[in-house]
C-alpha cells in the first residue's frame, strides 16, 4: 500500500471507546531491515504474525519457528516470543480477542501454517482496513472468511524444538551459533560435559528427534534465512554445512515438501509493497 493510500485509510478509520466491544479484528503493519530484533513479549490477544516479503525467526522457550515467505505463524495469548527479522521483512500482523470463535486458536502452542493466493490477499486487506467491525456486514462477512482459511492452512514442519537440560541446551547453541561448524557429535558432547549417549537420549527425549536430525533441521533453516536475505541456493547449501548442492535440495524437498527453488520464486513474486 503507498503511503498516500495508507495516510487514507489511516485518516478514514479512527476507533473510539464505543467500538472497541465490536472490533473482531485489529492489524498492524511494519518494515524492518534485515537483522531487527524484537525483544520477547506476549500479547493479550491471539496473532497471526505474516511477511508480505522477506522472513522471520520467532523463538518461544523450548521453540523456535521460521517463518519463510509465504507462511505465518498463528500465536495463542500470552505466550511469550521474540522475533528477528531475515531479509527486509513487511510485517502483517493481525490480532484476534481471546473469546474469538476461532479453532484455530485453541490450543496453547504457536503453528505455522501456509498462506494460500486468498489468505494472503484477506491478511493484506484487513491490514489495508486496519480493523473489522464485527457491526459492518461486510467486515464481519470478511472476517469469517479469514477464519475459514485460517482453519483450512496446512501446517509446516518449520518448527524447531530445544532441549531444556542445560547441558543439552548448550550444545543446542553452539548448533544455532555456527550450523555450518563441522564438529563431530562426540567431540561437541563432551565439550558441553556430556557422552554422547547421554547427548542423544537427551535430545531424543526432549526434542522428540535424534541429534543428527536435529542437527539438519537446524542447517535446513538456516538456509531458508539464506533464501530470505537474497542468497542462492548454491549459497544457502554451503552457508548451512552442506558440500553437494543436489543432497541439499534433496534434505530440503524431504523436510519442507518443496524445493529450494520455489522458496526463492514465492520471495521473488511476493512483493514488498503491500
Amino acid at each position: 500500500m503507498s503511503p498516500d493510500r495508507q495516510l487514507a485509510v489511516a485518516t478514514r478509520r479512527r476507533f473510539t471507546l464505543e467500538q472497541e466491544p465490536f472490533l473482531v479484528a485489529r492489524a498492524l503493519s511494519a518494515t524492518y531491515s534485515s537483522g531487527h530484533v524484537i525483544r520477547p513479549h506476549a500479547h493479550g490477544s491471539h496473532q497471526l504474525l505474516f511477511a508480505s516479503s522477506g522472513a522471520m525467526t520467532v523463538t518461544g522457550d523450548r521453540t523456535s519457528w521460521m517463518i519463510p515467505p509465504g507462511r505465518a505463524v498463528l500465536i495463542p495469548s500470552g505466550i511469550p516470543h521474540s522475533i528477528r527479522m531475515w531479509g527486509a521483512v513487511a510485517m502483517r500482523s493481525l490480532y484476534f480477542p481471546i473469546d474469538a470463535p476461532a479453532p484455530a486458536f485453541k490450543t496453547d502452542t504457536c503453528r505455522v501454517i501456509s498462506v494460500s493466493p486468498l489468505l494472503r490477499e484477506l491478511i493484506l486487506r484487513v491490514a489495508e482496513l486496519m480493523a473489522l467491525d464485527s457491526r459492518v456486514p461486510s467486515e464481519s462477512h470478511l472476517m469469517s472468511v479469514l477464519m475459514d482459511e485460517v482453519e483450512a492452512s496446512q501446517i509446516e514442519p518449520l518448527l524447531l524444538p530445544l532441549p531444556s537440560d542445560e547441558r543439552a541446551r548448550s550444545a543446542a547453541d553452539r548448533v544455532l551459533k555456527d550450523p555450518a561448524e563441522a564438529i563431530t557429535a562426540e567431540a561437541l558432547a563432551r565439550h558441553c560435559g556430556l557422552s554422547s549417549r547421554t547427548l542423544e537420549r537427551l535430545f531424543r527425549a526432549e526434542t522428540g528427534m535424534r541429534f543428527g536430525l536435529w542437527r539438519q533441521k537446524v542447517r535446513l533453516l538456516e538456509s531458508v534465512r539464506v533464501l530470505a536475505a537474497g542468497g542462492s541456493v548454491t549459497d544457502a547449501a554451503l552457508e548451512s554445512g552442506y558440500s553437494s548442492v543436489s543432497a541439499y535440495i534433496a534434505a530440503f524437498k524431504q523436510t519442507f515438501g518443496y524445493t529450494p527453488g520455489t522458496m526463492l520464486a514465492e520471495d521473488t513474486n511476493a512483493g514488498i509493497g503491500r
